[in-house]
């Protein structure tokens, strides 16, 4: 991984800031971690960002995810049906009480990883809580809380998040996207088509479907 300044040009390579710590994960093509970010246990998609302060644990992140400062995702959840919620009753090691670790919580954490699509934006100071699912090109707004999974290209806000709308005034254009699926371009085909993602969705839908029919022909 390529240690950068904030705001340097990226490459190929995954770009982590220098007060970041990436553990057990994989970073994608183009991709950036920003300052004093945390990341474990995490599958990074390509060309996908985390501005400073994030906390990530347990997830896979899609392509071209857009997460803003300090946002939480997949905060651990304690063993609440046991007597006692502390730490020492699964990490009896750190309070020398035991030799090794009790892997049952861990194994039930991992059960509960979070999946966030393609084209996500996260909000400033949004919680994804565990086990959560994230539709393509949803939006969480700033501040939310998630405790449910959030369908494709929606918008979700407030405390617990709740669906204020479609993203798209038609129904029909997620779909259209999905089926479309740009994020799975090459590179060159994304600097290429970069006049067409400047333009509104329509426009670009209407280009690229006459051109998939064309060569269908």
């Amino acid at each position: 991984m390529a240690i950068v300044d904030p705001g340097a040009n990226l490459n190929s390579q995954p770009s982590v800031a220098n007060s970041s710590k990436v553990t057990s994960s994989e970073l994608g093509s183009w991709t950036e971690i920003g300052e004093r970010c945390l990341l474990d246990n995490v599958q990074f998609g390509d060309y996908s960002y985390a501005q400073n302060d994030v906390d990530i644990a347990l997830c896979e992140v899609g392509k071209f995810v857009s997460i803003a400062s300090s946002v939480r995702v997949n905060p651990s959840n304690h063993p609440w049906w046991r007597p006692s919620l502390h730490h020492f009753s699964y990490r009896p090691q750190k309070y020398g009480m035991a030799a090794k670790v009790d892997n049952q919580v861990f194994d039930w954490r991992a059960d509960n990883k979070v999946q966030i699509g393609h084209d996500v934006w996260i909000g400033h100071g949004a919680i994804i809580m565990p086990g959560v699912n994230i539709g393509n090109g949803a939006i969480v707004g700033s501040g939310s809380i998630v405790t449910k999974d959030v369908p494709a290209w929606h918008i979700v806000v407030g405390n617990p998040a709740k669906v204020l709308r479609p993203r798209f005034d038609e129904p029909s254009t997620g779909e259209r996207l999905e089926k479309l699926a740009w994020w799975d371009w090459s590179h060159e085909k994304l600097a290429e088509a970069l006049p067409l993602f400047q333009e509104d969705c329509l426009s670009f839908l209407e280009h690229y479907e006459k051109q998939l029919l064309s060569e269908s022909v």
